[in-house]
């Protein structure tokens, strides 16, 4: 089983934390800008108790081993005091910021979605004929749970670590700046590794986004098809190339995680090291009464230095290995962010068309004028460049003129196709799998444009017609039936989404639906849910074809309509189809020649060429290729 191959990139497209900074901001500038002041007050906050152990030990408890605590009892009384106020506000500021960052975080997930499936609608065809589904769903799944973990988790810890670090380096030169030289090498060391380390296990951290997203697509593909697969016994074959997509994930998973769980032990032990090294100089320096530079002059080094200075580079040592650790996350969250942007940014389908469809009435003189309310008659309203409108009745003139046409320009699919369908005619399309017949009903809707000839609706080029406009003039049935999540009734509506309860049934009634639906346990009311699972194929047609019916459109397009259908039932379609059909265009594409035969004319396609046309007894007549496919001389491929 074929599937469309569409990977989108896997490395972090540039500028897109400028853009993702932007975009936070956009929307959440006020909670940001708190966010940051709180983790500011956290940061200085853990730095303090350092500070603090130093003025205890030299202000409070040496004094007071040789002179007695209570010449010191009133200084300790008031560190303690304000290291309680230290904390308070740490803890403080943590709460604010971390229920905060809740808020922005999904805030900004839900603003995501929004924007990414506003998008959507807005895309052509040829984007969900070029992209596969499971691919797309994993931009709003999984690069949106990456997003998710860099906002809400790894930004926050990260931008903390940098204040920490940005401290302690402050405290450290006043302290003791040879002693500070010793922590920069190790640092310096440590950064190395995370550079190494935190780097290959970021670039695999990617791989993993790429590899998931590519077997969701498989398995997106696969959920869709299981009938396909059990009928043709391809249960094995699915099961390898899942095989194949797992273990690619496994691989890239692994690595990623191999790299990111080794990088942790390995500055865990560097800061012990750096630990053990740190107190040996301090102890030198304390025992020979070395000369202590600081950023204020020289100062002996005291116990309380020593002891705070080895509690800010253990506490350095965890912090650098806690923002090492983020660093993954934070290349995954940015590559997520790039493939939504991806999608954001995607042209959206052009639409040059400035002729409009209105509700028209005829006035006092017979003439043709706009309405502000429903007619039930419609026409297009065409702004002439003098600045007068004109109005134009539809009625559902359709005419092709010499249109070629290649879905890659260096591949043609129509060549100098002409045809013409009047207001209510019925214009057939048969002929073998990839003649052309459904890209021409493509082209009439302006799923694609032409790059030669002309396509005109009520004499009216239809790159002049807003596509909406165009869209809503015209009913399609397509082979394959798409149902949504809701009521049958619901389901028919669809079609027009203004139109009332007694008119879905009416349509129902007309496309011969009404008796199945009825059957149903809740007749009309009954739910449908995974693309109407409980129906058969031709119920679910029945209620596609009743969907057309309630649109009441002057234009219908029927691509395989009556395909699905057992032959009891498409007679009983096929009449509510003719009362469907009358007095409107009517473009059919059928295998089932026997539904074409009341067509008034017949178009037989070859390789994007007509090569004949006619009604049925005249082409019968001529003996040609619908003779043969007629009487089964061959068949349709």
């Amino acid at each position: 089983m074929s599937r469309m191959k569409n990977e989108k990139g896997s490395g972090i497209r540039p500028g897109t934390f400028k853009r993702l900074m932007a975009y936070l901001f956009s929307h959440y500038r006020a909670h940001l800008i708190t966010v940051i002041i709180c983790i500011i007050i956290t940061a200085v906050a853990s730095v303090g108790q350092t500070v603090y152990i130093q003025m205890l030990i030299d202000q409070c408890i040496l004094p007071g081993v040789e002179n007695g605590m209570d010449t010191v009892w009133l200084q300790m009384v008031s560190i303690f005091g304000s290291m309680a106020v230290i904390y308070a506000l740490g803890v403080l500021a943590s709460l604010i910021y971390t229920r905060i960052m809740a808020t922005v975080t999904q805030g900004t997930l839900k603003n995501f979605r929004v924007d990414m499936f506003t998008k959507m609608q807005t895309l052509p065809v040829r984007y969900f004929d070029t992209h596969a589904h499971g691919d797309i769903m994993s931009t709003y799944t999984n690069d949106t749970d990456a997003i998710r973990m860099m906002v809400s988790q790894s930004m926050p810890m990260l931008i903390q670590s940098i204040l920490t670090i940005l401290v302690m380096i402050i405290m450290m030169t006043r302290f003791s700046i040879p002693m500070f030289i010793v922590v920069c090498l190790f640092v310096a060391g440590m950064l190395t590794v995370t550079k190494k380390f935190g780097g290959m296990s970021s670039k695999y951290m990617m791989y993993q986004q790429r590899s998931l997203a590519a077997e969701e697509g498989f398995v997106e593909e696969m959920m869709s098809g299981q009938k396909v697969v059990q009928v043709f016994c391809h249960e094995e074959e699915a099961k390898q190339d899942f095989l194949k997509y797992n273990e690619k994930l496994f691989e890239d998973s692994k690595t990623a995680n191999q790299y990111g769980n080794a990088l942790m032990p390995i500055l865990g032990n560097m800061g012990n090291l750096m630990y053990v090294v740190l107190a040996i100089v301090g102890g030198l320096m304390v025992y020979f009464q070395a000369p202590n530079l600081t950023w204020r002059g020289f100062s002996p080094v005291s116990v309380g230095i020593i002891i705070t200075f080895l509690g800010m580079s253990r506490q350095l040592a965890q912090t650098v290995g806690q923002s090492s650790n983020q660093v993954a996350l934070i290349a995954m969250g940015l590559a997520g962010a790039g493939r939504i942007f991806e999608l954001i940014d995607e042209e959206p389908e052009e639409d040059d068309g400035f002729v409009t469809l209105v509700n028209a009435k005829h006035d006092e003189n017979g003439e043709l004028v706009e309405a502000d309310h429903p007619t039930h008659i419609w026409a297009w309203k065409y702004p002439r460049p003098d600045g007068t409108v004109t109005y134009t009745e539809l009625k559902g003139d359709i005419r092709l003129e010499h249109v070629d046409f290649g879905y890659v320009p260096e591949k043609l699919v129509l060549h100098d196709v002409s045809l013409f369908a009047k207001p209510g005619q019925k214009i057939a399309f048969v002929g073998a799998t990839g003649a052309g017949k459904t890209t021409i009903t493509n082209l009439i809707n302006r799923f694609y444009d032409i790059p030669d000839g002309k396509i005109r609706y009520d004499g009216i080029n239809i790159n002049k017609i807003c596509k909406a406009d165009l869209r809503r003039s015209l009913g399609v049935v397509l082979q394959e039936v798409n149902l949504f999540t809701g009521t049958v009734l619901e389901n028919i509506r669809y079609g027009r989404l203004d139109a009332t309860d007694e008119e879905c049934i009416a349509a129902a009634k007309l496309a011969n639906a009404d008796s199945f639906i009825t059957r149903l346990p809740d007749g009309y009311n009954t739910m449908l849910t995974g693309n109407g699972a409980s129906l058969s194929q031709g119920q679910r047609q029945l209620i596609s074809i009743a969907r057309a019916a309630v649109a009441d459109p002057p234009a219908m397009i029927l691509d395989e309509a009556t395909s699905s259908i057992d032959t009891r039932t498409e007679a009983l379609v096929q009449q509510g189809m003719d009362n469907l059909m009358e007095g409107r265009t009517v473009l059919v594409i059928a295998h089932r020649l026997s539904t074409i035969r009341n067509s008034k004319a017949i178009m037989v396609l070859d390789h994007g060429r007509i090569i004949e046309r006619g009604d049925h007894d005249d082409l019968i007549a001529q003996k040609g290729t619908y003779y043969q496919l007629y009487t089964g001389a061959f068949e349709l491929e």
